[in-house]
């Protein structure tokens, strides 16, 4: 959530920052999602409804380690309920896996199903693209302040 506070007025340059986010914004429309999206994975998406936010959960899946359905709540700011119902949808679709924790029999893991990392794996290389050639053109330097402004970003928003 944005912080409440009198907002400042931004300089020439910050304008000239803000003026580059809406350009962005088309890049993560449904429908360049959708073109870039691997079949297996669009069709199963789609048959069983499933949307953005949904589509939200997989990559936190990708570094293979099982998340509880409290930390992907914790990792996308959103309520324990609301992460239940995300992970209810996509295991219906098969796209991830749930089981019981070895270690904690009250708790359960959340994985992505075998058969979807490597289209979960193509889909976000292809969308990382543009993003990974912009950051081979920086220095260090400015790779390192571009990092450290976008989770600057993040975190301001996230609250």
């Amino acid at each position: 959530m944005p912080h409440s506070h009198t907002p400042r007025t931004p300089t020439p340059d910050e304008l000239r920052v803000v003026g580059l986010v809406p350009l962005l914004e088309p890049f993560y429309r449904g429908a360049a999602v959708r073109e870039l999206m691997p079949e297996p994975l669009r069709d199963a998406m789609e048959a069983h409804g499933l949307t953005p936010r949904h589509g939200a959960v997989l990559p936190q899946l990708l570094a293979g380690e099982p998340l509880t359905v409290g930390e992907i709540a914790r990792r996308l700011h959103v309520s324990l309920p609301t992460a239940s119902e995300l992970v209810g949808g996509l295991s219906r679709a098969g796209i991830v896996e749930r089981a019981e924790d070895p270690a904690n029999r009250r708790r359960v893991l959340v994985s992505l199903a075998t058969v979807y990392r490597p289209h979960l794996d193509s889909f976000v290389a292809r969308r990382g693209e543009p993003l990974l050639r912009a950051l081979d053109a920086l220095s260090p330097a400015e790779r390192s302040g571009f990092v450290a402004g976008l989770t600057a970003w993040v975190r301001e928003v996230q609250g």
